[in-house]
């Protein structure tokens, strides 16, 4: 496995709409494997393939709290396929926002289908803080990072502070 450098923003790759993946292979496998190495070390709880440098509809999550207990979860072309009116409020971050956190409204439930590690089509339904991450990760698909919620003025600030971090080493 290997640790993949993560793209922050600006950069416009994460504005990309992620292609569908066409099918779950060795190949794949192995990108989600480096995907959950890198994760981990950043350390993070959810992240995209676009993140990575890599526009395919892809994410891993672990929301175990207890690292040697770890509960890795793949998904593969997930789709969002009902979502609750009532809102949760998330205190979120994101690895290629480093150090910058905002309080974001999303649906407090959903639920999402999908191909897991082995390319088998699966159904779930996410509530809590689950909802919230899968929800900001499916975000990133479609080409839209967390910070798209904020005011213009607030963006910019969170932008121009990563652009600091990033030139800062």
């Amino acid at each position: 496995m290997a640790i993949l450098p993560i793209v922050t923003v600006p950069d416009p790759l994460l504005k990309t709409i992620s292609s569908p993946v066409e099918s779950v292979d060795d190949e794949l496998r192995k990108l989600m494997d480096d995907m959950l190495e890198t994760m981990y070390a950043a350390p993070g709880i959810g992240l995209a393939a676009v993140q990575v440098g890599r526009p395919i509809r892809v994410l891993v999550m672990d929301l175990s709290e207890d690292e040697d207990n770890p509960d890795p979860k793949y998904y593969v072309n997930p789709v969002l396929t009902w979502t609750s009116e009532d809102l949760a409020t998330y205190n979120e971050g994101c690895l290629s926002v480093p150090e910058q956190y905002a309080d974001i409204d999303r649906p407090a439930e959903c639920k999402i289908t999908f191909l897991d590690y082995y390319g088998n089509e699966q159904h779930i339904h996410a509530t809590g803080l689950f909802s919230t991450c899968i929800q900001h990760e499916m975000d990133h698909l479609n080409g839209i990072v967390f910070i798209d919620y904020l005011s213009s003025l607030k963006k910019s600030m969170a932008v121009r502070k990563v652009k600091k971090l990033v030139r800062e080493g």
